[in-house]
């Protein structure tokens, strides 16, 4: 497995992956950086103009891809600095955070991995990749808001599991709720 971060040279890799899944063709991996009104709008295909865009103006990474052995993307985890994520920065999950550090924190908000090639340890590597993005970029931190406890988790599979974050060195920050749990790695 190759991993990559993700700019301008590799939408058509990520167009190739989001487009095989009903959902991520859809949402386009902008649910947390749009209002609702906004997203819903955009779910026949403005989303993905406007993560096109917007990943073509960023000198950031806006995630990183996973490759199989035959070069064809397969997994997904969305990274980049917390300010990009409006939507997060609204929701009650994060009041406890501190907007100096906006900039400097990176968020993990999402991953998405093909059907056929999960379970196999890609959702880890990927969570790690994206830390690695991050720290090269000049991030001081990064943090996740996973699924809280061991599950079973049935829905929102693609916010990553507490088990998961803990894995990759991240630590809890609050337990906003009895589902959710805000993670933070230290990076400096």
């Amino acid at each position: 497995m190759e991993i990559r971060q993700v700019g301008a040279g590799l939408l058509p890799d990520v167009g190739e992956l989001f487009d095989g899944n009903a959902t991520t063709r859809g949402c386009y991996c902008m649910w947390f950086l749009l209002a609702a009104k906004e997203m819903d709008a955009g779910w026949t295909g403005g989303n993905r103009l406007r993560f096109e865009a917007a990943v073509r103006e960023s000198g950031e990474p806006f995630g990183v891809l996973a490759y199989d052995d035959d070069g064809r993307p397969f997994g997904w985890a969305a990274v980049g600095p917390r300010a990009r994520y409006g939507r997060i920065l609204r929701s009650p999950l994060m009041t406890g955070r501190d907007p100096a550090e906006d900039e400097r924190v990176w968020m993990v908000p999402c991953f998405f991995v093909r059907v056929g090639a999960r379970k196999a340890g890609t959702t880890q590597r990927l969570l790690t990749a994206a830390v690695d993005a991050a720290a090269s970029h000049g991030a001081t931190a990064v943090e996740g808001f996973p699924l809280a406890g061991p599950g079973p988790h049935r829905d929102d599979r693609y916010l990553g599991t507490e088990g998961l974050f803990a894995a990759c060195g991240f630590h809890e920050l609050a337990r906003p709720s009895p589902r959710r749990v805000v993670m933070r790695r230290q990076l400096v």
